[in-house]
């Protein structure tokens, strides 16, 4: 690799640091290997070499041993070729074996390589014993399985939020067509087009501000400050006041001071979504509990309502984007099917436990617990 294009990284002072690259596993490998064996046998070649030399040393002082039949050269030359051969062989078998270690997570590497560029849906299937190779296959399965849900969910949530958005925009459009295709259109008729137009965008801006607020609260927290849940749910439950009386909704709240430390806008529009969710997915005459207290030095929201029976397997299902029971669309005058999923959002940027129970007697508990 030439040096401009050797990695580099840049510091704080902006001077470009250069690191060397490393060598590959398996060259880390044989050196280990080669190591480990040299260190055994070089001292053993040593030893040998050391009494060679003491007998040279004594024949050479008039010792009346019998000559050898090797010279003393010949000895020298003979150990230094077994310590080349010996050296040489080490290191093509330490090679060996650190490419028949190695070859497994070779496999994996490619089959690895081919399913992030062609098929989330295929699997590594390592089969084997319980070792850390297997485990590490066990792991990428694992982590290709959320990747493939996280993109199916995103290609849904995609189709989902284009179609919510172009409902609107279709509507406006033909409210306005046929108001500019009749002759006769009296003042009234276009004022009462123009009405259900801007009711349309209005809907359209709710849709948007959704979204932007699911993506707010997805993206984490940029600040922090002292938030009291108690104010901040007043605030929104007289804001629904009006909404709650329509539908001949009784409210009961019991509220203790819980300050938090989170970001107000979030909070805000998470506790809104809670109680419009039990506002509009519930029974004429029905009822809404809202309660709010500290325990262990811990806030603990808790917002309750009647409504229609939910079954344990399709609660998950609600704090998705654009999802409701049933099989109709989520797009109504009250609501984007982006409420539950703006809690869930929410709730998990400020660290918080969320838990969400279905009611025996139909309706919804829903409970999150901050740190």
């Amino acid at each position: 690799m030439s040096p401009a294009l050797a990695p580099t990284v840049t510091g704080r002072a902006g001077r470009t640091r250069h690191h060397p690259r490393r060598p590959s596993l398996r060259a880390q490998l044989t050196t280990l290997y080669a190591g480990l064996v040299l260190a055994v046998v070089v001292p053993m070649l040593l030893f040998a070499g050391f009494l060679f030399g003491r007998d040279r040393i004594r024949l050479r002082a008039g010792d009346t041993a019998p000559p050898p039949e090797t010279t003393p050269q010949q000895i020298d030359a003979a150990l230094t070729i077994i310590a080349i051969t010996v050296v040489v062989l080490t290191v093509l078998i330490a090679w060996w074996l650190a490419g028949r270690f190695l070859r497994p997570l070779r496999a994996m590497t490619v089959t690895a390589q081919e399913i992030s560029a062609t098929n989330l849906n295929r699997r590594l299937g390592l089969r084997g014993p319980d070792d850390e190779l297997t485990r590490l296959g066990r792991t990428l399965d694992d982590l290709f399985e959320r990747l493939d849900s996280s993109f199916a969910a995103q290609r849904h949530f995609v189709a989902n939020a284009s179609h919510e958005l172009r409902t609107p925009l279709a509507g406006q459009r033909a409210v306005l067509q046929v108001a500019l295709a009749d002759p006769g259109a009296s003042e009234a008729s276009l004022r009462a087009a123009c009405e259900e137009a801007l009711d349309l965008g209005e809907r359209q801006q709710r849709l948007i501000d959704a979204l932007l607020t699911l993506a707010e609260g997805q993206k984490g927290l940029e600040h922090r400050e002292v938030v009291d849940l108690t104010d901040v749910t007043k605030g929104v439950m007289l804001s629904r006041r009006a909404e709650a009386t329509r539908r001949t909704i009784t409210v009961e709240a019991s509220l203790a001071p819980a300050p938090i430390s989170g970001d107000p806008d979030l909070i805000t529009s998470m506790i809104g979504n809670l109680v419009d969710n039990a506002l509009h997915h519930n029974v004429p005459g029905g009822h809404v509990t809202i309660a709010i207290e500290l325990t262990n030095g811990r806030a603990r929201l808790s917002v309750g309502n009647t409504g229609p029976a939910i079954r344990s397997q399709d609660l998950r299902r609600l704090f998705q984007p654009f999802q409701r029971l049933g099989t109709q669309r989520t797009h109504t005058v009250d609501g984007h099917g982006l409420g539950l999923a703006i809690v869930q959002a929410v709730a998990e940027a400020h660290g918080a436990q969320l838990t969400a129970h279905p009611r025996p007697g139909g309706g919804l508990d829903v409970t999150i617990l901050f740190d």
